[in-house]
């Protein structure tokens, strides 16, 4: 009697599959026999253990595993959007549909409302992860208005750090390091300035405070530096160079105050602020590392690395210092490269807006010393004339656009104060053999930005603005033909003040203080020129041969000419000059190579304030004076004690070499067998006059 096999049990039913097999391989003559009825025992022993993982065995099936986060992962959050009613809900949904869906296709997305109105954020959800963390990291900070920059995060990464456990750990107390007064140079009574030199080839480095009579020396290192020094923009650091990067010293007693390494570090650069510190390594650049080694931006502060960047030393944009160029509060630095202008900004240091400026050709930019704009020019291309345009940053709004006809090139020129753009641009004349220029006067300050022009029919060779005022003065012509001309810039027009020909200059440096100008001819004529602008006369004129420096004092008192070693090998030297031309001093010193005076910080008085000060100098004028004689006889008294300082060194000196001559009398008249001969010369009167005759034979010699 058979039974169901829906009747027998998991074991039997199992021995009857098997006996079954078993049956069809003999009906089909495999050869083998019905003794054949135990399966081989795949089982592990007992005491066996496994060495092999579920994730190397099943990782691709493992990884297919549902989680708990499903879904979540692809939605984002975007913070910092409009809030508004139903009335704008569906324009709303419309743009910010167009701006994410740029990343990839959307799902769903979600507008939480209250009273009738948006909450100011919303979900988007994506079909994969991968275009949700590209969404994060593109739209993140994107600037929808002037009110509006989206804050965009993972909707996962909400919740994850939102449920993060804090452990906290007490900051470890650091040694405060007193610096002491970095700004003590301005409480100097008499104003005196200070300035840095390095001397006797670079071997020595010394700063000395420029008082009436000589320099008084304050500080002196060997090795100060491997190459040279360099002052931070307001005077607040001396930068050091050496192989293994930069040092910066300040305070009374140049102690050390910060240290920045970068291997084989050459130029350096300081953000107005003196807040950054850049520094370029040419060692390092060309180098395709990961991590960028080239450029470097510090802050000076903490010491700490806040960004760096690659170089190209093959690219023209590199080859030029600085490379990034700073906004006049700090705020912003940005450089050129092919076709593209790279604003960043700070303290982030990251790309404004995420994105560079498309400037096709882009030439030359320059930023305004008093705002946050900047100017540019592109040159012609393809009958498309060269461009020059005022940028507003961050806004990117153009203030002003100037095409420009037949160009062959163009230098930008800021006034101090950020009032006038001077845009020289040079063109080729009718036979195309020479340049010549024109000027192109730019007022900032006045509405829609309009632009005089001032035409030349010669080359400019140089040009300066006036710092305080609204004149500037260029070089123009040929050599020996060299003129030079005044301009002022008055509202609607540029008058011409004044052209002095046949000059022999090559150089204009305007006074700090602005209406007095020297004229030099540096490395060639070794004339300097006194001019004061206010009636356009000649003070002085003088002759330093082999010039190769001119430093102007940071109050326009005093002007130093320099013949550096690093030019020429001899007669190396620096001499001191009066604003208006009278030579005070002149110093030798051995293989002089630097002269830097010390920068003072802008001051913080208004432009109407320091204008009443002028006009009310008559009244401190007298105790200005009589401070005035005071210091001159105190400088003749000076004189006066030096010399009779000299005089009583060399009294006692005449004195000690008497005592010893009459200490030696008796050894004296005992070697010349008692005669007191010291009386001889006394007695001169008892002397008898002899004469004797000798004669003297004469041979002739005859020398064939």
């Amino acid at each position: 009697m058979t039974r169901n096999i829906n009747e027998m049990d998991e074991e039997e039913q199992w021995e009857d599959v098997k006996g079954r097999k078993r049956g069809q391989k003999n009906q089909n003559g495999d050869g083998l026999s019905n003794d054949f009825e135990k399966e081989p025992d795949f089982s592990d022993p007992e005491d066996y253990e496994e060495d092999i993982s579920d994730e190397e065995l099943l990782g691709d099936i493992l990884r297919k595993e549902p989680k708990e986060a499903d879904g979540c992962e692809s939605v984002i959050v975007v913070d910092n959007i409009p809030v508004v009613g139903e009335s704008r809900l569906e324009k709303l949904k419309s743009v910010l549909t167009k701006i994410f869906s740029k990343f990839g296709p959307i799902q769903s997305e979600h507008f939480p409302q209250q009273n009738g109105q948006t909450k100011g954020y919303i979900f988007i959800e994506y079909t994969r992860p991968e275009d949700a963390l590209e969404a994060v990291k593109k739209a993140d900070g994107y600037k929808l208005d002037k009110a509006h920059t989206f804050k965009v995060n993972l909707f996962n990464d909400i919740e994850k750090f939102d449920n993060i456990e804090v452990t906290q750990k007490s900051a470890e107390k650091q040694e405060f390091k007193d610096m002491g007064n970095l700004h003590y140079y301005l409480e100097e009574e008499d104003c005196n300035d200070q300035f840095s030199i390095i001397y006797e080839g670079g071997d020595k480095t010394a700063i000395f405070l420029n008082t009436h009579t000589e320099p008084a020396l304050l500080e002196e290192r060997k090795r100060w530096t491997e190459t040279y020094t360099r002052w931070s923009p307001q005077g607040t650091y001396l930068a050091t160079f050496h192989q293994k990067g930069i040092a910066l010293w300040g305070g009374e007693n140049f102690k050390q105050i910060q240290r920045f390494a970068h291997q084989g570090v050459h130029l350096i650069d300081f953000s107005p602020c003196e807040r950054y510190l850049v520094t370029f390594s040419p060692m390092q650049a060309g180098r395709t590392t990961e991590e960028p080694q080239a450029i470097v931006i510090w802050d000076i502060f903490t010491g700490a690395r806040k960004r760096a960047f690659h170089a190209d030393m093959s690219g023209e944009e590199d080859r030029q210092w600085p490379i990034f160029k700073w906004s006049n509060s700090g705020k912003f630095f940005a450089r050129k490269s092919s076709g593209v202008l790279s604003v960043y900004e700070t303290p982030s240091f990251g790309l404004l807006d995420k994105k560079s400026l498309k400037i096709e050709d882009i030439k030359e930019f320059s930023w305004s010393p008093a705002e946050n704009k900047l100017a540019f020019w592109v040159p012609e291309r393809n009958e498309i004339p060269a461009r020059v345009t005022i940028l507003a940053i961050p806004s990117r709004q153009e203030l002003r656009v100037k095409n420009l006809f037949n160009v062959s090139d163009i230098r930008l020129h800021w006034h101090k104060h950020g009032k006038f753009l001077c845009v020289k641009v040079d063109r080729y004349n009718k036979t195309k053999k020479a340049n010549i220029s024109n000027f192109e006067i730019f007022h900032i300050k006045e509405k829609q930005v309009p632009v005089d022009i001032v035409e030349l029919k010669e080359q400019v060779t140089a040009f300066a603005w006036e710092p305080t005022g609204s004149k500037f003065c260029c070089l123009h012509g040929e050599t020996p033909r060299i003129s030079a001309s005044f301009y002022a810039v008055k509202s609607g027009k540029v008058e011409l003040l004044e052209t002095m020909e046949r000059k022999t200059a090559s150089h204009i440096f305007w006074s700090p203080a602005g209406q007095f100008v020297l004229l030099a001819g540096l490395r060639s004529s070794s004339q300097l020129e006194f001019i004061d602008t206010a009636d356009m006369t000649v003070m002085n004129t003088g002759e330093h041969l082999m010039v190769s420096d001119v430093e102007w004092d940071p109050t326009g008192r005093f002007l130093i000419s320099v013949v550096s070693w690093w030019a020429h090998k001899i007669d190396n030297a620096y001499w001191v000059w009066s604003f208006q031309g009278r030579l005070l001093r002149k110093q030798s010193m051995d293989r002089i190579c630097q002269l830097l005076w010390r920068p003072r910080p802008p001051p913080l008085l208004t432009e109407e304030q320091i204008k009443k000060v002028k006009k009310d100098y008559k009244m401190y004028a007298k105790m200005f004076e009589a401070k005035d004689r005071v210091l001159q006889s105190r400088v003749s008294k000076d004189i006066l004690d030096k010399r009779r300082a000299l005089m009583d060194e060399f009294m006692s000196y005449r004195q000690e070499n008497i005592n010893i001559y009459q200490d030696q009398t008796p050894y004296r008249r005992e070697l010349r067998n008692g005669v007191n001969t010291d009386e001889v010369d006394s007695h001169a009167e008892d002397w008898d006059e002899v004469q004797v005759e000798l004669l003297v034979d004469e041979v002739e010699t005859i020398i064939e």
